[in-house]
């Protein structure tokens, strides 16, 4: 049986009006409210029973005026801050974005590795310099690449890496997706997992147990020559520590697209490493086509008593 057609409040600092006018075209015949401020959100919130939303101001839902709130959609695919907050009421699911990202991201992942490893740098001064310069470059073929996170995003990096040829690990929190690599590990071998990696991707998410598993330690664990891509979460690395292991010469490059506090502050010592290779979260999009036709298939999902796409489990973090 089909539940009425629930009230939604779209809140984005720029976008709302958009996000809802492509809601509408999708076919949703809900009231769909609008707001940019935490001002407009709780002038809408009475009656709200679903929010679509980024950065929500979520100190309003343990408002009386909340109290009709079921059920709270993430434009993006990341909730640790939601995870984190306690004053979203237990009553209320959070959903968050997924099966979005994986070729956006793993495209980005290849794009990197494939300039590091075929020099392109080099041929490109090669131009500049107007110097007739022929060598012979790297393959990826035979590499091993490591894949820390197995979900659709991870999984599309382990479909890249075989049209390469490469060995693949794979680290994840069960075996659901143990067949997808040639060799798997669970978070208990970290050590092992990282130690034979030519290339490691991290794709987690952020949780208790996640946050800052790549340490010194860690770190130093990966043979000297490695390359370590970060497109999950920033605090899943001590960027102290890898700071000090990139100064040290012990890696060849780490890829970075997520930091711990972004934007990355203009002073910070990873600006200066030439061995690290930075970028501005960027490598996994949120559009506001994609992100809006995802909500509207997750509604006729919550209207028809379905369970919704991208549930978050608070108690594991994701």
């Amino acid at each position: 049986m089909f539940k009425k057609q629930p009230t939604i409040l779209v809140y984005h600092s720029n976008q709302a009006e958009v996000f809802a006018e492509y809601i509408r075209q999708f076919g949703l015949s809900s009231t769909i409210l609008t707001a940019s401020n935490p001002e407009e959100a709780e002038r809408q919130l009475e009656n709200t029973e679903v929010i679509l939303g980024w950065k929500f101001p979520t100190y309003l839902l343990k408002q009386p005026i909340a109290s009709s709130v079921q059920w709270f959609q993430s434009t993006g695919a990341g909730i640790d801050d939601l995870i984190a907050d306690k004053t979203i009421p237990e009553h209320v699911m959070v959903t968050r974005i997924v099966d979005q990202f994986g070729s956006y991201i793993s495209e980005y992942v290849f794009s990197f590795l494939l300039y590091i490893i075929k020099d392109m740098q080099r041929m490109r001064k090669s131009q500049m310099d107007r110097s007739w310069d022929p060598f012979i470059s790297e393959s990826l073929e035979g590499k091993t690449i490591g894949v820390a996170g197995l979900g659709s995003i991870g999984s599309e990096v382990v479909q890249k890496a075989r049209a390469f040829d490469m060995r693949v690990f794979g680290l994840s929190f069960s075996s659901k997706h143990a067949l997808l690599v040639d060799h798997h590990f669970t978070p208990d071998k970290w050590k092992e997992f990282v130690c034979e990696l030519d290339y490691l991707v991290l794709t987690l998410p952020l949780t208790d147990s996640t946050r800052y598993v790549m340490n010194r330690d860690m770190l130093m664990a990966m043979k000297e020559d490695a390359c370590l891509i970060n497109v999950g979460r920033g605090a899943l690395i001590n960027e102290n520590d890898l700071a000090a292991v990139m100064e040290s010469g012990h890696l060849k490059a780490a890829i970075l697209d997520v930091f711990e506090i972004e934007p990355l502050p203009k002073d910070h010592q990873f600006y200066s490493l030439q061995n690290i290779y930075l970028t501005s979260h960027l490598s996994g999009p949120s559009t506001v086509e994609g992100v809006s036709r995802f909500f509207v298939e997750n509604v006729k999902k919550y209207m028809n008593h379905e369970p919704l796409q991208g549930l978050v489990d608070r108690s594991l973090g994701y």
